[in-house]
């Protein structure tokens, strides 16, 4: 049976610590500048039509010991939180999801994948301190968040027009979802070191794609210093 790791890493290492909690702010400002091309149709950031939107961070993806462990995942954690807290200090909706399946799925994403995460598995679980800070958790089945959920009933409810994309994993649900978003008419700004996934180059493939057509690239630090204390 084939697990993400497996085949993430036919053809390229698995794996990568690409961000460290000491390394994350250099690598922020290196992929802000390889990726500055992409960055000319970059939007301005307003706080007050803005939500925040942090994917799966369960503890499937964030636990050294599950075979879906993302190394990179707990160094973008401390200013997920972060981001967090400032949001809600300025009234703004933070939205988290869970990723949950179920065992008796024939969809694509049960024959991509074979060992789906279910609610029962014990890493099904939001890190505690992610489940917190959220205002909302959604569940859902697929890499798009807005795929059978109620988040986009929910962000224009709060008259939300701009959508900060957060996560896990960089390029499968953190990607997809900001073109989904982008196609339902809401701004997308996608920090550099916001998400994380298994390689950088799979973390610098979305860069180049979302930069390119769907997303203002930014930092976490660049919307702290918008949301400001």
């Amino acid at each position: 049976m084939r697990t993400f790791p497996d085949i993430l890493g036919e053809g390229m290492a698995s794996r990568e610590a690409y961000f460290t909690s000491l390394s994350i702010q250099t690598r922020a400002a290196e992929f802000l500048r390889e990726f500055s091309h992409s960055r000319k149709h970059a939007g301005a950031f307003h706080p007050e039509k803005s939500a925040l939107l942090l994917l799966d961070l369960q503890e499937y993806f964030l636990q050294p010991e599950s075979h879906a462990h993302v190394p990179s995942a707990t160094a973008i954690l401390p200013g997920l939180l972060e981001l967090a807290t400032r949001f809600r200090n300025g009234k703004r909706p933070v939205f988290a999801t869970r990723h949950l399946n179920n065992s008796g799925e024939t969809s694509p994403m049960a024959r991509w994948w074979r060992d789906l995460l279910i609610e029962s598995h014990p890493g099904s679980n939001l890190r505690e301190s992610v489940e917190r800070v959220a205002d909302t958790v959604l569940v859902k089945t697929e890499y798009d968040a807005f795929h059978n959920t109620r988040l986009e009933k929910d962000l224009h409810n709060a008259g939300v027009e701009q959508l900060v994309i957060t996560g896990v994993l960089t390029h499968l649900c953190c990607e997809t979802t900001a073109r989904s978003a982008f196609v339902r008419g809401f701004d997308v700004f996608f920090p550099v070191d916001g998400s994380a996934t298994y390689t950088r180059a799979h973390h610098a493939a979305t860069l180049l794609n979302l930069g390119h057509g769907f997303a203002t690239l930014c930092s976490v630090n660049d919307l702290l210093n918008r949301l400001g204390e």
